[in-house]
């Protein structure tokens, strides 16, 4: 009996496979709902009833709403989406890598080294040569930053990795102590700051879209998309490291190429997402897991629909940080945080079997 119960409460594999292909189309349909009015939402006035009024009576757009739709609301709503997508599934990749629900891109050193190379460049940036920073330009904090990130990442991954070999659990030891260090370094440097340094490092720190433009996206596409796009061929290896490192083997599959693929893959989007936006929490978390309550483990369909959901999500959220307080704007790490945390502890309240509390 007890047997009997049990297959009718799991669900069979032909039923998972078609909720998550419900799950799919619904986030399409919700990625381009949120899309469409993220380009109607802001503090200028102009809204989708304008643009299609003006449009269809055949005067056309006038140069400021030209310019606000394509220079200002057009490369924030693609940020959005790129962003999104890329911290979602880099946190479905680090939880399916180091078989934990609670990890994220941090734990390979991602956000503790672009922090701490953003806080270098604000800081120490009045430092360097007139001719290397008149070459970086108002790109020396993304610059630094996600060479920070990549940096801190290689070096995670030399620590962890002795005869070919990738110990999980040493990156993570030794993630928390790179971040105890990056921690204290940055103190330091915060220390040291003056006023406006001090200002810059909040609003860096809270992480934000409003300085989304056309050459920040360029910079940080041929990072985020060859990730995005090649990430689920991972899937398989990371479904058979559910099991065990040992049984993954046992499948045919090269653990240590799964691993290194994951890590480099996360340390490029999440790097780049984190240079060019901030610090911006809970999508990496969340999203997984609010995906597994839906369509289960199986990242055959988790990560794609990780990309989808993050992606509307930080976009959502963007657009409530534009209008919550308009014309003034708060940083998106706010609400995100302000909406994650109460999700997590939800999720783990549920999880626990204590969700009607």
């Amino acid at each position: 009996m007890v047997a009997l119960s049990l297959e009718r409460e799991a669900p069979a594999p032909r039923d998972r496979a078609a909720r998550a292909a419900l799950t799919s189309r619904a986030l399409v349909v919700l990625l381009i709902v949120v899309s469409v009015l993220s380009l109607g939402t802001g503090a200028a006035g102009l809204s989708l009833f304008g643009m299609a009024r003006d449009l269809i009576s055949g005067e056309g757009l006038s140069q400021r709403d030209q310019v606000i739709l394509m220079d200002i609301r057009l490369p924030r709503l693609a940020m959005g989406l790129l962003i999104g997508a890329a911290l979602a599934m880099s946190g479905a990749l680090m939880q399916g890598l180091f078989r934990n629900p609670l990890a994220d891109p941090g734990i390979v050193g991602v956000g503790a080294g672009a922090g701490l190379g953003a806080v270098l460049a604000i800081v120490l940036g009045g430092l360097l040569p007139v001719g290397l920073a008149a070459l970086v330009g108002t790109h020396l904090v993304p610059v630094a930053a996600f060479l920070g990130g990549w940096a801190s990442t290689l070096l995670l991954y030399r620590v962890a990795t002795k005869g070919g070999q990738t110990s999980v659990a040493t990156m993570l030891l030794a993630g928390i102590a790179l971040g105890a260090l990056a921690g204290a370094l940055t103190g330091i440097l915060v220390y040291l700051a003056d006023d406006t340094q001090l200002r810059d490092l909040t609003f860096w720190n809270m992480g934000s879209l409003a300085g989304a433009s056309w050459a920040k996206l360029g910079a940080s596409l041929p990072l985020i998309l060859p990730v995005l796009l090649l990430s689920p061929l991972l899937a398989r290896g990371l479904n058979a490291l559910a099991l065990g490192e040992a049984q993954a083997t046992h499948l045919g599959i090269h653990v240590e190429t799964v691993k290194r693929l994951a890590i480099l893959g996360v340390a490029a989007a999440a790097g780049a997402a984190v240079a060019v936006a901030g610090g911006i929490g809970f999508i990496g978390i969340v999203v997984p897991h609010l995906l597994r309550l839906a369509t289960g483990p199986d990242h055959r369909y988790l990560l794609p629909n990780a990309a989808l959901l993050g992606a509307s999500l930080l976009v959502g959220a963007d657009m409530i940080a534009r209008v919550i307080v308009s014309p003034a704007e708060l940083p998106i790490g706010i609400i995100t945080a302000t909406i994650g945390a109460p999700v997590f502890l939800w999720i783990l309240l549920k999880r626990r079997g204590l969700g009607g509390l």
